[in-house]
């Protein structure tokens, strides 16, 4: 079936009636672009004989130019109103294509895959269909000639409004269904009540006889006597439900059962029942948005709704009249809830799927296990997580080890971690290099992946939507999967709104919660921190935006850098030398007894012994020396801290950022070391005065070192001859040898200290 033909088969169902001005417009642009005639959208446009006017109908035609109007909005709007476009190409029998069939994506599907919003969740359904039993169609009542149709009228109606009433119709050859005319709209319900009360059984009398096969019809909303369409309906009032899919009593106990606040019930004489329901909306806008909500939660419950009737001045069968061989008559006058406002009270109720308060008495002696910890002592299972810090922290790679740390059942941070499925969320980068780095991590912490199958990656670079779109997109594809975590890598990327807002930032959170809840799995993921020196800040506070990010989750883990002093640093490099140095003699089954060297020796020392016990590998040593030098200069220190909910306050975590992999502080050289800005003000100036003085000292030491050595060491050297070499008076120079550790002086002479001294 090409484009053309399924476009044919919409419209045999679509009803132009039901549609905008420029919805009727784009669906004439449509036929024009697939190549119909002007005689195909003219016959169609007809079954609206309110609004076609025949003698602009030909402009309209000639003037469109395509406009980029396809089949894509044909769908779009058929999906609104309810009707079925047929597929490219059908299935067989057994609704199967064979192998030769060509499979294309038509408009449609892109349509719902790039513009559809996700589908509402069939919990909008406030009855189940499959448990309501259909009810007996009760007879007409004695009266129902005219006494129905007056009731009717007197139900919808204020005495003074203009009624719209049809009477006449005409045959349509194609379908073969009568259709109503325009009828009339100049007499008010006092009017047409009066009538019908004077001309008895004779309704012709007053409303003008109905067409024998046709019945007749009647707007469900007043109207201002001028016209019969939506510009002249007066009050928003009714909405027609009409649904003639199923059989007329189980039509009948659905809307029974959706207790609508009905003002009429009517047999159609045919094979739907019209429930005229109450919207009692304000304006037009309203109307729309009330009508809209009525549909959804009639097509959720299993009323399947003609949706072509939404419009404010649409016709509904007017009751007291034959149509054919079968009355129309009220079945029902008002039913079901009084108001729309305690209709929709209701359904906030019915449709309400919190859990119900649970009496603490009833689990105080019993209460329920706890989940189980996936990070020992940091997370729970279903629980949340979030890891901040600043750029440069290797967070990432964090996350990439915590993921084979859970598959591994291995540590993380120093914490043990329950082995189990994960599910890594990459969102930022390309997809090789994500593969890469999952590879460079196991080499470099030394694992074997033994369960590397436990590890699911979604690389979705490129592809990252809102996390409200995304959500039932993973919970989708993941439900059933049993994953004992889901990391999200980096969260920023899954945003909307303000970051700042805490409204936003809490919607964001919740459908972090709704994916906890469906997976039962944890979520946990990255955030940046905020600008500007983090020290003097709780590791809570340090995320950027909203304060909600930091208490939102179960879990909040913060990485803040340490500094590395020179000496420090000059540690580290003594420890890796010795490392590498280790390692070598190791993997060239080198006897270590003849290089007797502690792992803190100065690198120097340990690289001269080494090459002085084994000179056959010296050029090797040395190399091995210069990639620790190398090293030691990129190793960054840092602190993780926690703020848990579930567990006792997190022991602060020292941890050194060996690329690409962080590794605990095994040698216990980031016990004290401090982050930038944690230090009050006034301890960072005495602290810095006190590395001034300590500076002095030494320098001063080691001038008074020299100017002996110049003055022909201890024993020659007088305190004369050092202050003309220092430049300093002789009492300033006797000040400098008392404070010395290595000279003194008696009477003038410089003596060298003794090792007591």
């Amino acid at each position: 079936m090409n484009d053309l033909d399924r476009a044919r088969s919409v419209l045999v169902d679509l009803n132009p009636g039901a549609l905008s001005y420029d919805e009727w417009l784009h669906v004439g642009m449509v036929l024009k672009g697939l190549g119909a005639s002007a005689d195909e959208w003219r016959d169609w446009s007809r079954r609206d004989p309110d609004r076609f006017v025949e003698r602009e109908f030909d402009a309209k035609w000639n003037g469109f130019r395509g406009d980029g109007v396809g089949m894509g909005t044909l769908v779009e709007i058929a999906g609104r109103n309810g009707v079925r476009v047929p597929a490219c190409r059908e299935p067989d029998a057994n609704g199967a294509f064979g192998w030769d069939d060509p499979i294309r994506i038509g408009p449609e599907a892109r349509y719902r895959a790039e513009r559809q919003p996700e589908p509402e969740v069939a919990a909008a359904a406030v009855v189940d269909e499959r448990w309501v039993e259909a009810d007996e169609i009760p007879a007409p009542a004695a009266d129902w000639q005219p006494g129905d149709m007056i009731r009717y009228l007197e139900s919808l109606f204020e005495p003074d409004e203009y009624v719209g009433i049809v009477a006449d119709a005409w045959l349509q050859e194609e379908s073969g269904r009568w259709l109503p005319k325009k009828g009339v709209c100049d007499r008010t319900r006092a009017e047409l009540v009066d009538a019908l009360r004077a001309a008895a059984s004779d309704i012709g009398a007053a409303i003008g006889d109905p067409h024998p096969q046709a019945g007749a019809w009647v707007r469900v909303n007043p109207l201002d006597g001028q016209g019969a369409k939506d510009a002249n309906v007066t009050a928003f009032r009714h909405a027609l439900i009409e649904a003639d899919a199923d059989e007329l009593g189980k039509q009948l106990a659905l809307i029974r059962a959706l207790r609508l606040p009905c003002s009429a019930v009517v047999h159609s004489g045919g094979k739907s029942i019209h429930a005229i329901v109450r919207v009692d909306a304000g304006d037009a806008a309203e109307y729309r948005k009330r009508v809209d909500r009525l549909y959804k939660v009639c097509a959720a419950s299993g009323l399947k709704v003609d949706s072509a009737n939404r419009n404010p001045s649409r016709l509904s069968r007017l009751p007291g009249v034959m149509r054919g061989e079968r009355p129309q008559y009220m079945i029902d006058g008002r039913c079901g809830l009084a108001t729309w406002e305690d209709w929709e009270a209701w359904i906030e109720e019915a449709q309400d799927d919190l859990p119900d308060p649970e009496p603490l008495a009833d689990f105080f002696f019993d209460l329920p296990p706890l989940a189980p910890e996936l990070i020992t002592g940091i997370l729970r299972e279903g629980h949340k997580m979030r890891l901040t810090g600043p750029s440069k922290a290797g967070k990432s790679f964090a996350l990439i080890e915590l993921a084979c740390a859970i598959a591994e059942g291995r540590e993380w941070f120093g914490a043990k971690c329950r082995q189990g499925p994960v599910l890594y969320i990459n969102l930022e980068l390309d997809r090789a290099s994500a593969l890469h780095r999952f590879r460079r991590i196991y080499d470099a912490l030394g694992w074997r992946p033994d369960t590397i199958s436990a590890i699911d990656v979604w690389n979705l670079r490129g592809h990252a939507v809102p996390l409200d779109q995304l959500a039932p997109k993973l919970i989708r594809r993941a439900v059933g999967k049993g994953y004992s975590a889901v990391i999200f890598d980096p969260i920023y990327k899954l945003q909307w709104g303000d970051e700042n807002d805490a409204g936003d930032v809490a919607r964001f959170c919740n459908n972090l919660d709704r994916i906890c809840y469906e997976l039962k799995s944890a979520c946990i993921d990255v955030h940046h921190h905020s600008k500007g020196v983090q020290g003097q800040k709780r590791s809570i506070d340090r995320g950027s935006g909203s304060g909600v990010f930091g208490r939102d989750p179960d879990a909040v883990l913060d990485m803040i850098e340490l500094e590395i002093g020179e000496d420090r640093r000059n540690a580290v490099l003594d420890l890796l030398a010795t490392e590498a140095l280790t390692a070598l003699a190791t993997v060239q089954g080198l006897d270590l007894a003849r290089w007797p060297i502690e792992s803190r020796a100065p690198a120097q020392a340990a690289l001269m012994a080494f090459q002085a016990a084994f000179p056959d590998w010296a050029v090797e040593a040395a190399g091995a020396v210069f990639g620790s030098r190398q090293l030691a200069a990129r190793i960054s220190g840092w602190r993780v801290e926690g703020t848990l909910r579930e567990f006792a306050p997190l022991e602060a975590r020292p941890v050194w950022f060996r690329h690409p992999v962080h590794l605990s502080d095994a040698w216990g050289l980031l016990a004290d070391a401090k982050a930038a800005g944690e230090e009050a003000p006034w301890e960072a100036s005495r602290r810095e005065k006190a590395d001034a003085s300590k500076k002095q000292t030494i320098a001063l030491a080691e001038a008074l070192e020299i100017a002996v050595e110049k003055a022909g060491g201890p024993g020659t050297a007088t305190v004369a001859l050092l202050a003309g070499l220092l430049g300093i008076g002789e009492k300033a120079v006797r000040t400098r040898l008392g404070k010395s550790r290595k000279y003194g002086f008696n009477g003038g002479v410089v003596l060298a200290r003794n090792g007591d001294d």
